[in-house]
């Protein structure tokens, strides 16, 4: 495969890289990107390249975008996850080097020492009173954005003897607690307490303008604003304004709007202090970023799930491993459903009981939506793109959860699937997929068993107990002596060997489920005779996308 880098990363990054694939590094203009994309499977970028709706358009090999750094609004992350490309970044990467940079400018922009070593080296004046700053000790910084960065800037304004405020709603108390940092629920009423902020949210349309005329005016004229996050997120020409009018003291800058900034109003201030984009600028930083957004692009490449991926869902990391181990049974499922009983669904509902039900699961649903339409759509339906196939599909998807075990089944057969629910112990987890439209209303329950490999206990409300295997036959029939002889000596003129029966059955004599695992592919001709020889209702042949586990 063949990977395009378009910004510098480490050397490290690069040979890994090269040691899988074919690597072209080079720096390209947007039209020259735009004629050349159609040749990759990946790219990797920093901050100056777009990788737009029109380049992921072009770019028909695409399989995943690497962003070597941590937000990713030069990229369409909306227009990848609609065409199924992994967008990944390496958010953990330069955290440290952030977090110093920001608290680098914190105390330059105090102290006012750019501005003081100018006039000493470039205008030969030694001019103490001129720079007279302020002290940090006492003083209250203002974060908003408690994240990695933002948590390691508040560890270093404790050590500076400084009070933490901080805005995040999506961090809990007891986190904040940890951090010694008090968090206030809005924005408005933290500004107005703070002698210092310091942004370190991501950039989100929401977010972008976090910081205007209107959030400057609350803030008190003695107060400095440091912005390491994201160029935009700082109205530049409100800040400017309340700069110039001195209704704020200071300002300190390392992202902009509209990058590369080489000419700005700002720079015109001697109250501001500059760096042109170069919080993730060191060496160890470099290193890392380029090293691990090499290895999540070619975990992607070869076809490995990444669940750090931006446009897939999170997955908080107390939760992580009980959702990815269920991923390869989500998948089977979904896959299961849309072979045995093929036809046009309306709806597709997936049911989570047991321990699995206290995690998010979002992933896994997608997950089950790649198993069901990969039957009909084929293989470049995965994790990201399925749930935007499954609207344009006009498939409505639902999801419920129960820390309980409910019967296996609404059909017949009640009592014994109460009972096998009742078997379960509360911390196994089940998964039920259910498909309604024009094949009609069924559905399909499965578990993990303890060694991890995959069991189902449900079909259409009866009662089935078998590990499924790749190649499987599905019979609707009447129940009644000599059915599996039959089947078995149709195979066997095909020399098709039988793994494994498993029969349902809501009475003796009554309607039917039989699963047939076999060792190779039934063929459609097969298949076909099987239908009009054993005049069933039914006969589907199976190949599940994942080997069977018995």
């Amino acid at each position: 495969m063949k990977i395009l880098v378009t910004e510098a990363i480490s050397e490290t990054g690069i040979s890994l890289l090269k040691a899988e694939h074919e690597v072209d590094v080079r720096k390209v203009t947007p039209a020259e990107l735009l004629e050349i994309i159609p040749e990759y499977d990946a790219i990797i970028t920093r901050s100056e390249t777009k990788v737009t709706a029109e380049v992921l358009a072009r770019g028909t090999r695409l399989k995943v975008v690497g962003r070597a750094g941590v937000g990713v609004d030069n990229i369409d992350v909306n227009a990848a996850t609609e065409r199924g490309v992994v967008v990944v970044n390496v958010p953990g990467a330069n955290t440290y080097s952030t977090a110093e940079h920001a608290f680098g400018l914190l105390i330059a922009v105090a102290r006012n020492i750019p501005q003081a070593h100018h006039a000493l080296t470039r205008e030969g004046r030694w001019d103490r009173k001129t720079y007279v700053g302020t002290e940090l000790h006492g003083k209250t910084l203002g974060i908003i954005g408690l994240g990695r960065i933002g948590s390691e800037v508040a560890v270093r304004a404790r050590a500076f003897g400084m009070r933490v405020l901080a805005y995040d709603p999506y961090v809990p108390s007891s986190r904040a607690e940890h951090l010694g940092v008090t968090l206030v629920p809005t924005i408005p009423e933290l500004l107005p307490r703070v002698d210092f902020l310091s942004i370190h949210a991501a950039k989100t349309p929401e977010s972008a303008r976090l910081i205007g005329a209107a959030e400057l005016a609350l803030m008190k004229p003695t107060a400095r604003i440091v912005n390491c996050a994201r160029g935009g997120m700082v109205d530049e020409e409100a800040l400017y304004t309340a700069l110039k009018e001195g209704r704020l003291a200071g300002a300190a800058l390392d992202v902009f709007a509209a990058e590369p900034c080489t000419d700005s109003p700002l720079f015109s201030l001697p109250n501001v202090v500059v760096t042109p984009h170069l919080s993730a600028s060191t060496a160890e930083a470099q290193d890392a970023n380029g090293r691990y957004i090499a290895q999540y692009v070619l975990r992607v490449l070869r076809g490995e799930l990444v669940p750090e991926a931006v446009n897939l869902p999170q997955i908080p990391r107390d939760g992580a491993q009980i959702v990815t181990d269920h991923l390869p049974l989500a998948e089977t499922l979904g896959s299961f459903l849309a072979q045995a009983f093929p036809g046009q669904a309306d709806a597709i509902t997936v049911t989570y009981s047991g321990e699995l039900a206290k995690h998010p699961t979002a992933l896994l649903t997608n997950t089950v939506l790649k198993g069901y339409l990969a039957t009909q759509l084929g293989d470049h339906v995965n994790y990201i793109n399925s749930p935007a196939l499954a609207r344009r599909r006009g498939l409505t998807v639902n999801e419920s959860k129960s820390l309980t075990h409910a019967p296996l089944g609404e059909n017949g057969g009640a009592d014994r699937l109460a009972a096998a629910a009742g078997t379960l112990s509360p911390s196994a987890s089940l998964i039920t997929v259910r498909s309604e439209g024009s094949q009609g209303v069924h559905q399909v329950t499965g578990m993990l068993r303890r060694d991890g490999g995959m069991r189902f206990v449900a079909v259409d409300g009866l009662h089935i107990d078998m590990a499924p295997t790749r190649h499987m036959l599905v019979s609707r029939h009447r129940d009644q002596p000599g059915m599996v002889g039959r089947f078995g000596m149709a195979l066997a003129a095909r020399d098709i060997n039988i793994a494994g029966l498993h029969l349902g059955r809501h009475e003796p004599r009554g309607e039917a489920l039989m699963l047939l695992q076999i060792d190779e592919p039934a063929p459609p001709d097969l298949v076909a005779e099987l239908r009009e020889a054993m005049a069933v209702t039914t006969v589907q042949a199976v190949t599940l996308p994942l080997g069977g586990q018995a």
